[in-house]
Parts: C-alpha cells; sequence; structure tokens
C-alpha cells in the first residue's frame, strides 16, 4: 500500500525528503546526472560560488538544473556576518525573479565551519522581516533550535557533524530533541558521509536530510545518489513504522507454546 507522505515547507509539498547541493561535482553533466538519480525535488545553490546567470561567459547552473524541473533553494555558504548573508539573499531573490525561500548559514570559522549563533539570529530576523521564507543551518542545541522556530523560521536544520566532514550522527540524542520539540520541518544539514547516516536521521524522525559532499565526492556519485535516495525512504519508513524495544537479552523468534518433546 502507497501513503502519501510528503515533506511540507511554507505551504508546499515535496514527495522526496532528499534535498541536495550542486557543488564539488566534476562538471555540470555529473552535476545533472547525480541530482536526477538522486530524485530530489529542491535544490541548495551557493550564491557566492555559482552562476545562475550573474557572470554571462560561464556556464550556468540553470542550463543543467530548471528551474520549472526544481525548488531552489538559494544558500549563504561562504558568509561570516548578517549583513553578507542577508545581502547574499537579496542577490538571490533579484537573480531568481522574486524568489523568497532561502538557507541562511552564517558561519563563525573557517576550521569547523560551525554557525555563529548571533550572526545568524540577527540575520534570521532581518529577513524575515523582509518577507523571505528562511530555512535556517544551525547547530543542535534543542533551545536554539526552538528559537528559530519561534521567530518564524519555516525549517530548522541542525549539523549532524561539520560541513563537508562525512563523519555522520555525532550527537542522536539532541537531534531527537530537537524534533520532538518542533512544529516545523527538522532536516538534517552537514555531516552525512554515507547511506546509513541519512537512515539513522530519518528513523530518527527527521523530516529530511539536506547532503552535498557525500554524493559529490563519493567514488560514484551517480550510484551514491540513488543510494542515498533509498536510504531516507528507507528511514522514513522505519520510524513511521516504530521500531521493536530494544532488550539486553535475547528472546526466541519462535513460540514456545506446543513444542514436540
Amino acid at each position: 500500500m502507497t501513503v502519501q507522505d510528503d515533506l511540507i515547507i511554507d505551504g508546499k509539498s515535496y514527495q522526496s525528503r532528499l534535498l541536495v547541493g550542486t557543488g564539488k561535482y566534476l562538471d555540470m553533466a555529473q552535476t545533472k546526472t547525480a541530482i536526477e538519480s538522486s530524485g530530489s525535488q529542491i535544490v541548495t545553490v551557493a550564491l557566492r560560488r555559482t552562476n545562475l546567470g550573474q557572470n554571462a561567459d560561464e556556464p550556468n547552473l540553470l542550463d543543467v538544473i530548471p528551474l520549472d524541473k526544481y525548488t531552489f533553494l538559494p544558500n549563504t555558504a561562504g558568509c561570516y556576518t548578517a549583513k553578507d548573508a542577508v545581502r547574499t539573499c537579496k542577490l538571490a531573490r533579484a537573480l531568481l525573479d522574486g524568489h523568497d525561500l532561502v538557507k541562511l548559514e552564517v558561519l563563525g570559522e573557517e576550521k569547523t565551519l560551525y554557525p555563529d549563533m548571533l550572526q545568524t539570529l540577527n540575520a534570521a530576523e532581518e529577513l524575515i522581516a523582509d518577507g523571505f521564507k528562511v530555512m535556517v543551518y544551525t547547530n543542535d542545541d534543542p533551545l536554539m533550535a526552538k528559537r528559530l522556530e519561534e521567530m518564524g523560521c519555516v525549517a530548522v536544520m541542525p549539523l549532524a557533524a561539520p560541513i563537508g566532514s562525512g563523519l555522520g550522527i555525532r550527537n542522536p540524542l539532541n537531534i531527537q530533541l530537537i524534533v520532538e520539540n518542533a512544529r516545523i520541518p527538522i532536516i538534517v544539514d552537514a555531516g552525512v558521509g554515507t547511506a546509513s547516516d541519512a537512515a539513522i536521521a530519518m528513523e530518527l524522525g527527521c523530516d529530511g536530510v539536506l547532503m552535498n559532499t557525500a554524493i559529490a565526492k563519493a567514488q560514484n556519485p551517480v550510484l551514491m545518489a540513488a543510494a542515498m535516495r533509498n536510504a531516507v525512504i528507507a528511514g522514513r519508513q522505519a520510524f513511521q513504522a516504530g521500531r521493536m524495544e530494544a532488550r539486553r537479552f535475547a528472546s526466541a523468534s519462535s513460540p514456545t507454546e506446543g513444542l514436540i518433546t
């Protein structure tokens, strides 16, 4: 039986719960093929590193990832101040004809790429006041996640591990707390390395997973994209099914009544 189970972000439905990035691929052709293999409908784009038409003499991502097929999620990767992040979002809105759904990330320093939460809060407040629909990258602090929700963000995106590290879900208890306290989508962002990491995130109850490096830097990005697609589906189904209770000792799978003696 097929059950309708869409991801809802700011009132819009998406059948895929896997969000993917567009950086680090060999070329535009590989980007296109891998994203198609992922089944993703939301594609995040780093405005400071990607040409969407602002550079007429460079390859344009819109030529291989068309706006009529995907929802673009412009992000503020590479921004270290609220001012720069807000400016980048406004540039995205201008380039994409009024598009107002953005992924906000304001980084604290280059080594860990952890978010600067004070700058993030300031940028989120300004963007929301200006009519943007903000999906926000944050640390795995449940209190901070709730505060961002209460500010009016349309999705909260806690890191699983440092961006691009591939370390997997380092703090599952905090991620689960964030999920349990939320009334908006919680999407794990950063740190996923392989399909099992994506499945774990979904089994914890997350509404989706965003990734880039785990696919783009795999030995076979197109095959890994398909693996991630399947992992997100499997993890979601496992969460909905409700796992068995974990026990310290064995429990026989076969009934003990009516044994032949």
